[in-house]
C-alpha cells in the first residue's frame, strides 16, 4: 500500500516537473528506471541521503504539490510515465518505495488513492 504511494510520489513529481519546466522534457524515464545507479541517485536525492542534480532539486521541490493534486498539471504522456515509475518501484525496488513512503506519506494520507489506481491498471 505504502509502496504505491512512494511510486506515486516520485513519478508525479517527475512528470509534474516536466510539465512545468522544459529543462526536464529530455529526461528518459525508461533510461532512469533501467539504470540502477541513476535511479539510486534520484531516490537518494529525494530522501535527503545524497547529492541532488539541478533536475533532482527541481523534482524534489514539486513532490508535495504533485501528491496533493494527483499530477493534474501533467500531460497524458507524463501520467503514463508516472504509472511506469510506480509500477517499477513497487515491483522491483520495494526498499526504495518503502523509504519514500515513510518520508513523504508516513500517515498514509495519499497511499490508498494511489494503491487503488495501480490496482485498476493491473486489471
Amino acid at each position: 500500500m505504502k509502496l504505491l504511494f512512494l511510486i506515486a510520489a516520485l513519478v508525479p513529481t517527475i512528470m509534474y516537473t516536466h510539465a512545468q519546466n522544459d529543462r526536464f522534457s529530455s529526461v528518459n524515464i525508461e533510461e532512469v528506471l533501467s539504470n540502477k545507479r541513476l535511479l539510486s541517485a534520484y531516490i537518494k536525492c529525494m530522501l535527503d541521503k545524497g547529492r541532488c542534480t539541478p533536475e533532482g532539486k527541481e523534482l524534489k521541490s514539486h513532490i508535495s504539490d504533485a501528491l496533493q493534486t494527483g499530477c493534474e498539471n501533467c500531460t497524458d504522456m507524463q501520467k503514463d510515465g508516472v504509472r511506469k515509475v510506480i509500477s517499477h518501484l513497487v515491483k522491483k525496488e520495494k526498499e526504495y518505495w518503502n523509504q519514500l513512503v515513510e518520508k513523504y506519506d508516513s500517515e498514509g494520507i495519499y497511499s490508498e488513492k494511489y494503491e487503488n489506481e495501480l490496482k485498476s491498471l493491473d486489471r
